[in-house]
């Protein structure tokens, strides 16, 4: 049985079946690369050019920082926030039936502020994702907000479950969060810090727990929770007042 031999390269010239020397494919791996500009971070920017800021650690944009689209008012987003309110007068109503002593009223009373402050979040998240940012929204979005707090600090104090300085720390202290944001109104926006976010997300958990008709370790860990809150809400108050002062220091905007 015969082989047939298939024609080779012509002489001086490498046969292109047969792997690369190891040292040259070594050599052509180790080859220094031509370095690559850098790409500049995709950054989101309002009309004028001025950046949106974005918050760790969601790294979701503050609503207040988000330039309003051209949309109706009434929209998913600013109904959930009209519902907050309307449940503002519901909850003090259960809360303080019959003197804050009946378990059943607390119990719808705790349900409805649960439902409230689910749709803090709830709206706020849509009005981002769908486009649905207005300036009625961020101006009766904090609105609600402190409505409900107040509404429920207050109701807890009738009813001696949260001493009257609680309520009068943590409802100056919003006041005059509020008032500061319009005495730099001129100057530039006075966003929600990470703290204050925080010092919201424990006030609603010590108000909860208070609201429950329970006792013992309940009361114990709704102090806890509400000791923290009150130390957050001092501090972010001292905080808001020197970011004040120093947005005044700014140029006025146009």
């Amino acid at each position: 049985m015969t082989h047939e031999h298939l024609p080779g390269p012509p002489d001086g010239e490498p046969d292109p079946g047969r792997r690369r020397p190891r040292a040259a494919r070594e050599q052509r791996e180790t080859r220094p690369r031509e370095p690559r500009e850098p790409r500049e971070p995709r950054v989101l920017r309002h009309a004028d050019g001025t950046p949106i800021r974005i918050h760790a650690p969601e790294l979701r944009p503050d609503p207040a920082d988000i330039p309003s689209q051209d949309v109706s008012n009434w929209n998913i987003a600013n109904v959930l926030t009209m519902l907050r309110i309307a449940l503002v007068p519901l909850f003090g109503w259960l809360l303080l039936a019959n003197g804050g002593d009946d378990d059943a009223y607390r119990y719808g009373a705790f349900a409805v502020f649960f439902i409230a402050s689910i749709t803090d979040r709830i709206d706020g998240d849509i009005a981002r994702a769908r486009g649905l940012v207005t300036d009625f929204g961020k101006m009766m979005d904090p609105i609600a907000d402190k409505a409900l707090m107040g509404m429920a600090l207050i109701g807890l104090s009738l009813i001696d479950r949260v001493p009257w300085w609680v309520t009068v720390v943590i409802l100056v202290r919003e006041i005059g969060v509020t008032l500061l944001r319009l005495w730099v109104i001129k100057y530039g926006v006075l966003p929600a810090s990470r703290g204050g976010k925080l010092k919201t997300f424990l006030q609603a958990i010590a108000i909860g727990l208070f609201v429950l008709p329970f006792g013992g370790v309940f009361v114990v860990v709704a102090w806890i929770v509400m000791a923290v809150a009150l130390v957050i809400t001092v501090a972010t108050g001292v905080d808001y007042v020197f970011r004040a002062l120093s947005l005044r220091r700014r140029p006025a905007k146009a």
